[in-house]
């Protein structure tokens, strides 16, 4: 931190308008310390480049982050999982090591329907319940149109308008007509991406499903939304945000802390990034941040229209992370997983995890709910918390809790929310192209840009490393 303080401040004081030329700070500026920042930065450095990497927060990771509990654990605060066919994550914890362990997914699972808990084996996907039948059609139907989907780029799809035009509800309806079928299918996008199905394209649900893969295994929807087998087969021992933390630390002499991008200007000779810690110049620059957020910062000149239209047809879903700590898992006493899916309320998901010699259950709070509990005190997402891990595995989640964290992603000024940004109709269609077309010497990186994974760590990672090889190429 020291180093990267010392470097901003003889940036800072160097740093005068104009354009840039041969006192540039580095060939490549990246904005954005997240997973797919340090990417990019990490091949960049590989093939020979001089990088510089601008962090507005005082940490790296972006939506990677260990929470710190009232007791001081370091819990996943962010994202937490990994699974099969993300390989490009697996292969930078290995690297970096960082170990996984697998989600506990013995016993039994509950799902939570108007009130009722239904008790169904870990390894079943769906309960034997009206909908069943017709869910197991829908999934039929989603994997179908995942083969052959051009992941990455669905606005090439041959329904792309038809699907566009149309919001995930839609084609819930279309596809059940059961509260139940209708709730398991509603499932698969509020439980990844934290907002209701009116709310977004289904045309951009569908490639979500297609980017559960990679090139040689399609998407399916059991790989999205499972654990054996599926995107929550796994987790980082000590928290995934180990691996950008170690990533950064071998750029510990070329990050700029607190030094949130707020205009990018393009000169003839490369491009001036001007920050809270000074201003500073390269040949080309990496954004690699959500679009949702990346439409904050000034252009000079301004982005074309397309680019400007995506980046407003983004938006984050409401989310939060609660979790709560405990000395033993007394729920597998009583023969469950710890998992929980349904439509309960606040918390309408839990998982399982353990290590350090604490078991926790962790539980998401999003969209409607969150909404309600972004304007109270933090005490009553605490409460109101453990009040859904009571009503879901019994009194001892409130009297056998050690310790309890939290996270709101919808208050931290540079997420806006999470887990991912999503697009309303009619966006993929008309200016989709913009989201990964280079803007003269700006290239564009994040987890919304990837192919596969795309909302995941390893689309993070994915997303670097496709906007180094771009600048590479050139």
């Amino acid at each position: 931190m020291a180093a990267a303080a010392g470097l901003a401040g003889a940036a800072a004081a160097r740093a005068t308008p104009g354009a840039p030329g041969a006192n540039r700070d580095a060939e490549v500026i990246v904005v954005g310390a997240g997973l797919s920042g340090l990417a990019a930065a990490k091949a960049l450095r590989a093939a020979g480049q001089r990088v510089l990497l601008l962090e507005a927060r005082d940490r790296a990771g972006g939506r990677v982050f260990n929470a710190t509990t009232r007791g001081g654990i370091a819990v996943d605060g962010g994202a937490e999982f990994l699974g099969p066919t993300q390989d490009r994550i697996a292969a930078f914890a290995a690297e970096y090591g960082v170990p996984t362990l697998p989600t506990y997914n013995r016993g039994e699972s509950i799902f939570a329907i108007n009130g009722a808990l239904h008790r169904v084996p870990a390894a079943v996907p769906l309960p034997i319940l009206p909908g069943t039948a017709e869910t197991a059609l829908a999934m039929a139907r989603i994997d179908a149109t995942a083969l052959g989907f051009p992941v990455g780029e669905p606005w090439r799809h041959p329904e792309a308008a038809y699907l566009d035009s149309i919001t995930w509800q839609d084609w819930i309806d279309a596809n059940a007509g059961t509260y139940e079928g209708k709730l398991f299918l509603a499932l698969a996008q509020s439980a990844p991406l934290s907002v209701r199905p009116h709310e977004l394209s289904a045309l951009f649900m569908m490639n979500y499903f297609a980017a559960s893969g990679n090139e040689s295994n399609p998407g399916t929807f059991a790989r999205l939304l499972s654990v054996e087998g599926g995107a929550q087969e796994r987790f980082f021992d000590g928290g995934a945000a180990l691996v950008p933390l170690r990533m950064a630390e071998s750029f510990s002499d070329s990050i700029v802390y607190g030094a949130p991008a707020r205009a990018i200007e393009q000169h003839e000779a490369g491009a001036s990034v001007i920050t809270d810690r000074g201003t500073f110049r390269a040949a080309k620059v990496v954004v690699a941040m959500s679009p949702a957020i990346s439409g904050r910062i000034e252009y000079r000149p301004g982005l074309p229209s397309e680019r400007v239209e995506l980046t407003r047809g983004y938006t984050m879903g409401r989310i939060a992370k609660f979790l709560a700590v405990y000395e033993r898992p007394f729920w597998r006493e009583d023969g469950l997983s710890g998992q929980v899916v349904g439509d309960g309320t606040p918390i309408d998901v839990t998982y399982e995890s353990y290590g350090q010699g604490h078991h926790i259950l962790m539980g998401f709070i999003s969209a409607d709910a969150m909404a309600d509990l972004d304007a109270r005190p933090d005490r009553d997402l605490v409460e109101t918390g453990l009040e859904s891990l009571v009503r879901y595995f019994g009194p001892r989640a409130r009297s056998e809790a050690v310790d309890y964290g939290f996270k709101k992603w919808d208050n931290d000024p540079y997420s806006w929310g999470g887990p991912t940004a999503t697009t309303r109709p009619g966006i993929l269609t008309r200016f989709g192209p913009a989201l990964r077309a280079p803007v003269g010497d700006i290239h564009w990186a994040g987890t919304e840009t990837a192919d596969y994974w795309q909302g995941y760590m390893d689309g993070a990672i994915r997303s670097g490393e496709r906007a180094a090889r771009e600048i590479l190429a050139l």
